[in-house]
């Protein structure tokens, strides 16, 4: 395939699209070697076995889903120019999101309750790994949301018309991939302790 050829405006969205992906795939490497830490640390003696993954965790998983479900229904909805319902489901999305973030945070707060701490002489090197990792995680999900504030606002401004939604697209996928990264993480501390 000769990737010199097309318009401009093609040239540009095989640009931002490549971009967006080479991102994707090094985030994964990120990730990948968190968790691979995360086994290696396995073996030592101070590593708890114990640890339950908090019920808020389970909730988050549920409702980044839907998130993706809607923002799936929305890029569609978008796409055939059916405006108010890909501002609905954006909108969704936008408020899934938010919950996702509570959960997280209510999460926290639950390992803390059970009296696992992030630092400290009262924290172990199994926590930290866990508040590291989730930590991280929630950084992605905060600038998912802050393009997905920016997709809306240019919905809003009906910039996603005669087939120009490249926006929406490289929004949507990049909240695919902090959805599916979350499912990884969860079954990765569900079945790896």
């Amino acid at each position: 395939m000769d990737y010199t050829r097309g318009t401009e405006e093609h040239k540009i969205r095989r640009a931002k699209k490549m971009m967006l992906w080479f991102g994707i795939i090094s985030l994964s490497m990120s990730f990948a070697g968190l968790t691979s830490a995360y086994v290696v640390s396995k073996e030592r003696p101070d590593w708890l076995t114990d640890f339950q993954i908090p019920q808020a965790f389970y909730l988050s998983l549920a409702v980044i889903l839907v998130s993706s479900a809607t923002i799936h229904l929305a890029k569609k909805a978008i796409a055939k120019e059916e405006n108010k319902k890909g501002m609905v489901l954006l909108l969704a999305t936008l408020l899934l999101g938010g919950a996702f973030v509570f959960f997280q945070f209510r999460g926290f707060s639950q390992i803390i309750a059970n009296g696992y701490y992030f630092t400290g002489s009262e924290s172990t090197i199994t926590t930290s790994f866990i508040y590291l990792v989730v930590l991280l995680h929630l950084t992605h999900v905060s600038a998912a949301l802050i393009s997905l504030i920016v997709v809306i606002y240019n919905h809003y401004k009906l910039k996603y018309t005669n087939g120009k939604t490249l926006g929406i697209e490289l929004a949507a996928t990049f909240w695919h991939f902090v959805d599916i990264l979350w499912i990884y993480l969860f079954l990765f501390f569900y079945f790896v302790r």
